[in-house]
């Protein structure tokens, strides 16, 4: 009830009513892209103070070999589930999708964790950078093994073409449109504008520490709480306006929209509980494995698994998961990890 009762998510329950009735308030484009590059730059800030102050030990390794554990783990979960159910195209976006992160969820937990006065580690914004690309070269690797086994399967003379099959040298034989390559897609992940800025941010402010802490008080703490809002109200928005593509959907995949989350996270926490993470950083841990790219993840999808439906990865993450960790989700990890780890 808590979170529900703070601004920033009052917000954004706004945005979502707003919306819904169709009232014509809307964000511009390019308020919106700055909100988000506010964000990251200031959770990156955030994240490089805490580090030059705590320093690199232990628990930094720790916490970021439990990322990139879970980074593989979700996808991989996700995939042998959702094949059954959707085409293995279709599942593996999906997966990749929900093996990635939300960072908007992720800063929103972050602040939930400031409000009630629980210390999180800085590294935790290097751990959301981390869990960024694995799922997305999973999803990559999964549709070019699933694209020979169609092609293997294809009788002699014949090649595909689009979605369907020609005669060689026939009419209609252009052969398959050529998805983009392993190579490009990593580096359309590891070279995203947003990943480098909270990288960015993140390294300087490690190497100002205290003073530039001093001197960006006012711009990546001050501010933060007012953006967060402004930018959830955004999001709110943008909720409600994809609701219509969760309609139609298999009941199973919007069930697993809604309950693999809550799975995920308590897969974390059973992985801080054995690492001996803390509870900020576990709830952190969680929330980044309930957490699901609406933006990242399908930007590269389109063009890495043409065959996959967008409507699926995208309506279901933004439309189903993510309204449900802003709302319930968040307060939940948060209690789960302070009641096991203390």
């Amino acid at each position: 009830m808590q979170n529900l009762l703070d601004p920033a998510i009052l917000f954004f329950v706004f945005g979502v009513f707003a919306g819904a009735v169709r009232s014509n308030l809307e964000i511009p484009p390019a308020i919106a892209k700055f909100l988000s590059l506010y964000l990251l730059m200031a959770l990156g800030l955030k994240g490089g103070f805490a580090l030059s102050q705590s320093g690199f030990g232990a628990q930094v390794g720790v916490g970021l070999g439990a990322a990139l554990t879970m980074a593989f783990v979700v996808p991989l979960l996700g995939y042998a589930f959702l094949k059954r159910h959707v085409s293995r195209f279709d599942a593996a976006a999906v997966a990749a999708s929900y093996g990635s992160v939300s960072a908007v969820t992720f800063v929103t937990a972050m602040q939930f964790l400031e409000t009630n006065e629980l210390a999180y580690g800085g590294h935790m914004a290097a751990a959301m950078v981390i869990m960024e690309s694995p799922a997305i070269l999973i999803a990559v690797l999964l549709a070019n093994r699933l694209r020979q086994q169609a092609a293997a399967a294809v009788p002699a003379g014949v090649v595909v073409n689009g979605g369907g099959a020609a005669l060689a040298g026939g009419p209609g034989a252009t052969g398959a449109a050529s998805p983009l390559s392993l190579r490009k897609v990593l580096h359309e992940s590891f070279t995203d504008g947003a990943q480098m800025l909270l990288l960015g941010a993140m390294v300087i402010g490690y190497a100002t520490g205290d003073a530039g802490k001093a001197v960006m008080q006012p711009f990546s703490g001050d501010l933060f709480k007012g953006m967060l809002a402004f930018f959830l109200l955004d999001m709110g928005l943008m909720v409600a306006r994809n609701f219509s593509s969760v309609r139609g959907k298999s009941p199973v995949l919007v069930a697993y929209a809604a309950v693999a989350p809550f799975v995920h996270a308590s897969i974390a926490l059973a992985l801080a509980a054995l690492l001996g993470m803390s509870a900020p950083d576990a709830a952190l841990l969680m929330v980044l494995s309930a957490s699901a790219s609406y933006i990242v993840v399908p930007a590269v999808l389109r063009y890495a698994v043409p065959e996959a439906n967008p409507s699926l990865y995208f309506g279901l993450s933004l439309g189903v998961t993510f309204p449900i960790n802003m709302l319930i989700g968040i307060p939940l990890y948060t209690s789960l990890a302070v009641r096991v780890l203390g």
